[in-house]
């Protein structure tokens, strides 16, 4: 989506940028290891598909992601340490603030029209409808199990809170102003407990029925929009401009 192509999202630890391409060769070198590809059900593409797929993150309709960095540098991986925060950032400057070595995962929203096989009448009703689904991943070991994933999550949430109106405005053209955003949904390998429980901390339920086929476990969380969300969260996330000069 272009929707976020000159904003990044600032939380007390973590700073979200549009992907880029200075991104792509550390993101590619990510998706070579065969846990994080099960653990993400991906393939690992070649580094040109991998840069064209940048700019179909960049572009296409359906899409929203954000690359996960530190604000601070890190040292020493295998022994990391958070540096002391940072001053707020009034322009994230591209290639220096989400240099690679502060890359440490990404967080993506997929579109989909809303389709119910068990009931057609609501489906009929619900035709304007549009589904999300969340997916994010934190790359290097260093930075697992340090409540990033939580943290990003937050902040990713509550920009789709905010932006709504516009995100489905480009999803489906500026006429379509009877769009709304149903739910948001994961759909999570069985055996990866730490995300499972994670989504159930952030208020998604699992439904009924079990895995899948695939081993996949769907949780849901209704979404409904909060005018309160910028009150509520006020010094807690901030989005702020991307390689661009601000005007005031």
């Amino acid at each position: 989506m272009k929707l976020n192509e000159h904003t990044a999202l600032q939380t007390p630890r973590l700073l979200l940028v549009p992907y880029s391409p200075h991104h792509v060769p550390t993101y590619h070198s990510w998706m070579q290891d065969e846990d994080l590809q099960t653990l993400t059900a991906s393939t690992p593409l070649t580094l040109s598909e991998e840069y064209a797929m940048c700019t179909s993150w960049r572009t296409d309709v359906d899409k929203l992601t954000f690359i996960i960095c530190l604000r601070a540098p890190t040292s020493a991986p295998t022994s990391f340490v958070p540096a002391p925060l940072q001053e707020d950032l009034v322009v994230v400057v591209p290639e220096e603030d989400d240099a690679p070595e502060k890359m440490i995962g990404d967080v993506n929203l997929f579109l989909y029209p809303f389709e119910d096989e068990e009931d057609q009448e609501e489906q009929g009703k619900s035709r304007d409808d549009i589904i999300g689904e969340l997916e994010i991943m934190i790359a290097p070991p260093f930075a697992r199990g340090k409540g990033y994933a939580k943290e990003a999550l937050e902040a990713f949430t509550r920009y789709i809170n905010d932006t709504t109106t516009a995100l489905l405005e480009e999803y489906g053209g500026i006429d379509e102003g009877k769009r709304r955003l149903r739910y948001l949904r994961v759909k999570i390998n069985k055996d990866n407990v730490k995300s499972l429980g994670l989504f159930e901390k952030m208020g998604f339920n699992r439904l009924a029925g079990g895995p899948n086929y695939f081993g996949e476990v769907e949780m849901r969380m209704g979404f409904v929009q909060k005018n309160d969300s910028k009150e509520k969260d006020e010094g807690r996330f901030k989005q702020v401009l991307y390689g661009m000069q601000s005007q005031s």
